[in-house]
């Protein structure tokens, strides 16, 4: 396949998108779906203009999928303008820490009890499935940073964060397969991958999003310099904190996310409503005065901080969208490699219809979310280009062949489900709940 057609087919997938993406939001079909279509049409199945494998090209397919996610947990950061004394932020952090341990424990006794898998076998397939996709969740999530809805809200915040806190998980699996060191009875596991990599990923980028936010700042209000280039300055602290947190033995994952909250927060504590930027000195009627207007934005006292993230997410989102397209078309080239196993047919309803909803309930028990909210979540429990990390994670990592392709079945047949049945119940549910939340209280006799 030349790199002239691969630019003619992302070309007319990203015109198609334009074209017709505000069209696909009042449909019952997401973005995504019509992404897998495209990777399968590219596929062996049909034109046969691409073969990738799962398993020989896995460190190829680990880390495009690892920029697809970074790319989105930043974004996921900056959309969280709540303050961290919140009380919404509690059920987020109970799906991303309680729930998941249940999600695990229910898959792993699955995967012992039904599937004969080894025990790290099984932790490691619960790893792999039990976060949530910041990716493909762009229509569940926050719209923008002034989105105050605890249902988006959880998600947004659940998917940011799990994506860090599964990576415990998946040591713990690699550790008791033999293919990663978990010290004896376990200390190192608890000692290093649990607590110190957490613990440090969150800081390494919550120091770096806060400090080069606030060097940001100081240079625009104090010297009207470092002014636009908001992409490098996206693009150079998802770099740095993911690589600071890598090199220091943390999880990059979590060190970007948190990067992306703190940047966020670097903006003045104002209310939705006065984070709206000042009216432009001149009229703009070329593009000098455009570019006046924008310096002057960028520089004022007050909407700086405003102007910055705004920038920032903007340019972000883009990205996102784009990572998206990629991770879900490789997924659709990879269909045809991968060694279908009879037991997918009981295993993706269970993980979907059983596992996430109860998984949701015991970690939101006894919160403030509705019953309705509740099921929302528990339905949107949404897997893609996290699992598929992972998945590689795993294969890179020395997985025995019949372990390997066990994994990349079960994954890939959860993750093309999940792509599917959400993608297709996504407008309908949400529709639906933004009218009933939207609906006036009946006035009380």
């Amino acid at each position: 396949m030349t790199f002239a057609l691969w630019l003619t087919i992302a070309g007319a997938l990203l015109v198609v998108m334009a074209l017709a993406g505000t069209m696909l939001s009042r449909m019952p079909v997401s973005t995504a779906m019509l992404y897998l279509l495209a990777g399968l049409a590219v596929g062996p199945w049909a034109l046969a203009l691409a073969a990738p494998s799962p398993f020989k090209d896995a460190k190829v397919l680990e880390h495009l999928a690892e920029v697809i996610v970074l790319l989105s947990l930043f974004t996921s950061g900056l959309k969280m303008s709540v303050g961290l004394h919140d009380r919404r932020w509690f059920p987020p952090l109970r799906l991303a820490l309680l729930s998941m341990v249940v999600t695990v424990a229910l898959i792993a006794a699955a995967g012992v009890w039904l599937l004969g898998l080894p025990l790290g076998a099984a932790i490691l397939l619960g790893g792999i499935l039990a976060p949530t996709d910041p990716v493909l969740a762009t229509d569940v999530q926050l719209d923008n940073p002034g989105d105050r809805d605890q249902l988006r809200f959880a998600l947004t915040g659940e998917g940011g964060l799990n994506d860090g806190t599964a990576f415990p998980v998946v040591m713990l699996g690699l550790g008791l397969l033999g293919l990663h060191d978990i010290g004896e009875w376990g200390w190192r596991w608890v000692a290093v991958d649990l607590l110190w990599a957490t613990a440090a990923g969150l800081v390494i980028g919550g120091a770096l999003g806060s400090g080069l936010g606030r060097l940001v700042l100081h240079l625009r209000q104090r010297y009207h310099e470092a002014v636009g280039c908001e992409n490098f300055l996206a693009l150079g602290l998802i770099g740095l904190s993911y690589g600071f947190a890598v090199q220091a033995d943390a999880y990059g994952f979590l060190a970007v996310f948190a990067a992306g909250l703190a940047l966020r927060h670097t903006a003045k504590d104002v209310p939705p409503a006065a984070a709206v930027l000042p009216q432009t000195v001149v009229a703009a009627t070329n593009e000098a005065d455009l570019a006046l207007n924008e310096t002057n934005s960028a520089t004022d006292p007050v909407h700086a901080s405003t102007h910055m993230t705004r920038a920032v997410l903007s340019f972000n989102e883009q990205l996102d969208r784009i990572g998206e397209m990629v991770g879900v078309v490789v997924v659709g080239m990879l269909l045809w490699a991968v060694p279908w196993l009879p037991a997918a047919w009981w295993f993706v309803p269970l993980v979907l219809l059983l596992v996430r909803p109860v998984a949701v309930a015991v970690g939101l028990a006894g919160s403030r979310t509705s019953r309705s909210q509740r099921r929302l979540i528990g339905w949107f429990g949404i897997r893609g280009i996290g699992s598929l990390y992972y998945l590689m994670y795993a294969v890179n990592h020395g997985l025995s062949d019949g372990l390997a392709q066990t994994l990349v079945s079960l994954t890939l047949a959860v993750l093309v489900s999940s792509i599917v049945v959400h993608g297709i119940s996504v407008t309908p549910l949400m529709t639906r709940y933004r009218s009933r939340r939207n609906r006036p209280a009946a006035p009380s006799g």
